[in-house]
This record gives C-alpha cells, sequence and structure tokens, in this order.
C-alpha cells in the first residue's frame, strides 16, 4: 500500500490542486500512460487526438470543479483514480472501421483492467475498505459513458436505477461521483458539441435526482420487489408483487483459493451443496478441460433439489453476469429466491490457499480467472452480499 500512499500524494488537493504526474509515473502506470499516448481516438469528438492527452485534459478539468474539491478527500481519491484510468480500456479496444477510430465496450473492458491492477500490483483485495475503494473506482469506469447517452434510451430511468443500486455493494459510488466523471470527460476534451453533451450529462443528472437515486441507491418496499424491478416485471421502485418464493437457493462466487467451502462449512452447514469441484474430481476431468458435461451434471442435481422444494447451495467460481445467470434463472424458474455470495481475499493469500488443495489450480490459470472476473451486482439476484474471508 506504499504505493496507494505515493499515489495519493500526487492528486490534486489544496491549496494548489495541481497533479505531479512525475510521481505518478513511477508508481506502475508507465506502461499504460506510453500505451494511451499511442491510442488514438476519432477527432471528430476528440480534438487532442490521443487517449493520454485527453486523459491529462479530464484530470485537470476535474481538478478545477468545485464539486470536485468539495469532496471528502477519501472520494476525491477515488474520483480522481477513476479519471486517471477512465479510458483504460480504449488500448485493447480501438480499431479502425470505415476510416474512424472507434472504441466499443472501453468502459467495461477498462473497468476488468483496473481490477486486475489494483488487485495484484496495489494489493487492494482481500479487505473491506480496499475492496470498496477498488469498486468504486472500476465502477465509475464501467459506466463513465451512461450520462452523456442516458436520454437516447427508452429505459434511461430503469438504467439509472439499476447502476445506482451498485452502491449497495460499493458504498462509496453513486450516481452523483458517476456525473461528476461524465463532466470532467466532456470537459477534458476538444469537440464542437461538449456544451451540448454537458446539458445532456445535466439532464441525466435531474432525471437521477427525480427517480430518488442520485446520492445513494434507489428504495424498494422489500428484496423481492428490487428483485422483480430489476428483472422487468415491474415499472417503478414501489411497486410490489405476490411473492411466491418456496426458499432460497444459495449461489456461491470467486476465485480459487477464496475459501468458499470453508464459508459453507461455518455459515451452511445443513444444506445440500452441489460443488463443481467434486463433480469434475469424480468424473476425473481436470479445470482446464471442457467443462460442459460438469456443468451438465451440475444442472441435472440442481433441478432434482428444484423440483423438491429443497433449498441448496451452487459452489462455483461463476465468474461473470453471464455465468452466473445460468443456475439463477434455472432456480428462478422454479420459483426459487436466490442469494448470491461473493467472496474475495488478497492475492497471495489466495494463491497460498491454493497451493494447500488437493487439486490445486495453475497461477497462470487464477491470473486468467481475474482479468475476467466481475463482482455480482445487486440487481442480479433477490439478495446479493460480498465478502472478504
Amino acid at each position: 500500500m506504499d504505493t496507494w500512499k505515493m499515489v495519493k500524494a500526487a492528486m490534486p488537493g489544496p491549496p494548489c490542486w495541481e497533479t505531479d504526474w512525475e510521481i505518478l509515473s513511477s508508481c506502475g502506470l508507465t506502461g499504460f500512460f506510453g500505451e494511451m499516448e499511442g491510442t488514438m481516438q476519432n477527432p471528430r469528438w476528440h480534438g487532442e487526438k490521443d487517449v493520454m492527452t485527453h486523459t491529462r485534459m479530464v484530470c485537470d478539468a476535474l481538478a478545477g470543479l468545485e464539486e470536485f474539491r468539495s469532496l471528502s478527500e477519501k472520494v476525491r481519491h477515488e474520483v480522481f483514480l477513476a479519471a486517471l484510468l477512465h479510458d483504460i480500456g480504449k488500448i485493447p479496444c480501438t480499431r479502425l472501421e470505415d476510416g474512424q477510430w472507434t472504441s466499443p465496450n472501453h468502459g467495461r473492458v477498462g473497468s476488468r483492467m483496473v481490477r486486475e491492477f489494483l488487485w495484484r500490483e496495489w494489493e487492494m483485495a482481500g479487505e473491506a475498505d480496499l475492496q470498496a475503494l477498488r469498486e468504486c473506482v472500476c465502477l465509475l469506469i464501467r459506466f463513465h459513458m451512461v450520462p452523456g447517452h442516458i436520454l437516447r434510451r427508452k429505459d434511461g430511468e430503469r438504467t439509472l436505477i439499476q447502476i445506482s443500486a451498485w452502491g449497495e455493494a460499493a458504498p462509496d459510488f453513486s450516481l452523483k461521483l458517476l456525473h461528476l466523471l461524465a463532466e470532467a470527460d466532456l470537459r477534458g476534451r476538444i469537440c464542437e458539441d461538449t456544451e451540448e453533451k454537458l446539458l445532456e450529462v445535466e439532464l441525466s443528472r435531474q432525471m437521477a435526482r427525480d427517480a430518488g437515486c442520485f446520492e445513494q441507491p434507489a428504495l424498494f418496499p422489500s428484496e423481492a420487489a428490487r428483485r422483480d424491478f430489476f428483472r422487468g416485471r415491474t415499472d417503478w421502485p414501489g411497486q410490489e408483487l405476490y411473492d411466491d418464493a418456496w426458499g432460497e437457493v444459495v449461489v456461491l462466487c470467486g476465485l480459487p483459493g477464496t475459501g468458499k467451502d470453508t464459508w459453507i462449512s461455518r455459515n451452511l452447514p445443513g444444506l445440500p451443496c452441489i460443488s463443481l469441484d467434486e463433480i469434475r474430481k469424480k468424473q476425473k476431468i481436470s479445470p482446464t478441460n471442457s467443462q460442459g458435461q460438469v456443468i451438465g451434471e451440475a444442472r441435472k442435481l440442481a433441478r432434482e433439489y428444484l423440483r423438491k422444494k429443497q433449498p441448496f447451495v451452487w459452489n462455483a467460481t461463476s465468474l461473470n453476469s453471464m455465468t452466473r445467470d445460468r443456475i439463477i434463472s434455472l432456480a428462478e424458474q422454479y420459483h426459487g429466491a436466490v442469494r448470491l455470495v461473493y467472496l474475495e481475499t488478497g492475492w497471495d493469500t489466495g494463491l497460498a490457499r491454493n497451493r494447500q488443495r488437493k487439486e490445486e489450480v495453475p497461477e497462470a490459470v487464477i491470473g486468467q480467472m481475474l482479468s475476467r472476473l466481475e463482482p455480482p451486482g445487486p440487481d442480479e439476484a433477490r439478495r446479493v452480499e460480498w465478502h472478504c474471508v
């Protein structure tokens, strides 16, 4: 964490509000900065051309905003770090299409890159405060384009409510901070439509205020009502349908070596458990081979429990929403209420635990898994919990 202290010291603060770019370049960011300098942008939207020049302009614009200066020091650091890395996803995503530079999905890709970097290089994992800081930064990066485009969406208000819900898991994150970053992003570029886009961000701010989710997550009368809203079964947060759930299905997710088996034995000792690791052992299938047969057997067991209305635990890595949704959707088809539990630990601790396993997962494989990891959002299940173990 000495590196993080250096980074914070280089960030703008009173009284001069200047950024020490020389210190920042010495904190493991030089490689990123160099690649951003070589990554071009569409001159129609970015007259400043390369991503690094844009990033410097965004950081300077952010430091000059009174709203940024009025934040607590901790939150200022989170927002500034997000600004510093907000377009890092353009490095792998940028390509030339019909003679124009484009960077599709760079926000989401960038958030995964930053998560992996902060987790491994700056040791921001395994403790609740470090997790909260890291995920606030990653969420700001992931969604930083939304405020400037929300008016073009028919489901704009629903989208803002859904994004705001992430503040339940990452308590420092809010739409207020997201719109602040979006404003700085627009002010830190050379483009003819800047004032028009700033107006759109301001209208998005007002939409979030009207929806009651600007500074905190939107409120729901119950967990069931929230889940129904995010599944599209209701039209507004206050609407509540009949709850026909018969019991709970617990879905675990997290990297190998996190301690999922231990957590289950301590917290859910009486529930039957479907473990993909155990199925692999029985079928003698390596984790690096095709998993279709393993998953098929696991889903077969899950259906048997669901038909009997038997609560159970699903124990797998389930690193992204698409993977998690397969078991969540199955459970909800049978009217089970899903509790999604995400576990994480520090990088070195996780590797040490992994070495103690009978079936050790190669470190390189765990590294690849971390690069794909996306902690679950509050919109994925009826109840979503994050734990550091």
